[in-house]
């Protein structure tokens, strides 16, 4: 049987009922809602020879960075190998196999040529997207889909998401009016675009727009967050920008509902209840045993030496609960990670390792030091993936840090900067305040 997929693809080995699950896993992809491993695992029940089935379900357990995933990956794409592959699935199983090796830039790479070829493949769009996220190349996330918009319009399946992604890139290269409209668009002809929102939340956080974003994203949230994988991140948003009013009890409240309360050992989830109670304890906020649940839970999932942007934020919470020889098992393993030919070995490089043992010192009291190692990264944190959103934890660290340092000059043009970036920001106003009072 030679099906076609909904964008006009051919579909090796498909039936019907295998390309109705499959098609019902990539919608659900797209969205980031419900559960899309189900759905593919329906396409393989259906079919176990639809050889985009098997490359679906390794992207699936590659994206997502979970310490299990590469070997799930690596069993389907054996599947996938094993069975007729004609050139698009070929492109797609050697790009999957490429980040089963820990090849973010390879897999990128030969996804972008997989869709100069066939720009309507929104899988190859999306996981080339993720992966582009993940390394922090802020130019592909605009870029890749910029190059395949001209084959797509809204009689497209999948055209929401285009433009949510499109409207990311935009956002993560500083066009904010183009990736709101892009965003919104998305949102309107999808209402349940997971990916859409978070892009647009993005926007409202680097315009500062704070309470324009609370007064939008509050009172939709269960549009936004109803059957999401993008639920916690959202409300995560949502908290950051109550954080940036200072409006700490509303921010543990979303902390305890829907962010770090919610017992989720997904790794992403821990990396967003990580972010929110460091920026927490940087302000001196009262955060009870947080952090140390949030510990167990990372030493639960383990994955260390896997990915420097999770590292960092599993060193957060090994740091400020007071977990020595879990600090030590990371750090360990980050200098394991050197040693190998994954691209992880240059993320840990030039930014990971300096990163996590900052925050070691920092916790350490050792405030001179902390900011030695932050100083040497913060230019290049990109490098090891995540949002501008996300990584601007690390300059907040390096604030505090050369505050607490007594390194006056230092902290007051470190305060300067970010008022001018942030004039409307009353944290960067105190910042500049504390820099000219003596320490206490």
């Amino acid at each position: 049987m030679n099906l076609l997929d909904h964008t006009g693809h051919r579909a090796s080995g498909a039936n019907p009922a295998s390309l109705a699950r499959y098609e019902q896993a990539i919608h659900e992809l797209l969205c980031m809602v419900e559960d899309p491993v189900a759905a593919a695992q329906g396409a393989i029940d259906a079919s176990a020879e639809m050889t985009m089935a098997h490359i679906l379900m390794a992207w699936l357990n590659l994206l997502g960075t979970e310490p299990s995933g590469r070997e799930v990956a690596r069993h389907h794409c054996d599947a996938a190998a094993a069975l007729p592959c004609n050139g698009r699935e070929q492109a797609h199983l050697d790009a999957a196999r490429a980040l089963t090796r820990g090849h973010w830039r390879e897999a990128g790479l030969r996804l972008e040529d997989l869709s100069a070829r066939y720009p309507l493949d929104s899988l190859a769009l999306f996981a080339g997207h993720q992966i582009d996220f993940m390394r922090g190349d802020s130019r592909m996330l605009r870029d890749r889909i910029a190059r395949a918009l001209p084959a797509w319009d809204d009689q497209v399946p999948g055209w929401h998401a285009v433009q949510g992604m499109y409207a990311f890139g935009l956002e993560e290269t500083g066009d904010y009016a183009n990736a709101q409209t892009h965003g919104m668009r998305a949102i309107d002809i999808e209402p349940r675009d997971s990916w859409a929102w978070h892009a647009v939340a993005h926007v409202h956080e680097m315009r500062q727009a704070t309470r324009d974003g609370i007064a939008w994203l509050a009172p939709t949230r269960a549009i936004w967050s109803r059957g999401s994988a993008l639920a916690t991140h959202n409300t995560w948003h949502l908290a950051l920008l109550h954080l940036e009013l200072d409006q700490y009890d509303e921010v543990l409240r979303l902390y305890d509902e829907a962010i770090g309360g919610t017992g989720s050992m997904v790794v992403l989830d821990l990396v967003d209840a990580s972010s929110m109670l460091w920026r927490l304890h940087l302000r001196g906020v009262s955060l009870g045993d947080r952090f140390d649940a949030i510990a167990d839970r990372w030493l639960a999932v383990g994955g260390a030496g896997q990915y420097a942007f999770n590292d960092l934020h599993a060193m957060f919470a090994f740091a400020a609960a007071d977990r020595p020889s879990a600090q030590q098992a990371y750090v360990d393993a980050q200098h394991a990670a050197l040693q190998g030919d994954a691209d992880n070995a240059e993320f840990v490089r030039e930014v990971g390792l300096p990163a996590a043992l900052a925050v070691q010192a920092f916790e350490r009291q050792d405030h001179a030091g902390a900011t030695a190692w932050l100083r040497s990264v913060r230019s290049a944190a990109h490098r090891f993936g995540g949002s501008h959103a996300q990584r601007d934890v690390i300059d907040l660290t390096l604030l505090e840090s050369a505050r607490r340092s007594g390194d006056r000059a230092l902290a007051g043009v470190l305060a300067a900067e970010r008022l001018a970036r942030r004039p409307h920001s009353a944290l960067a106003r105190r910042f500049v305040a504390s820099t000219r009072q003596p320490l206490h």
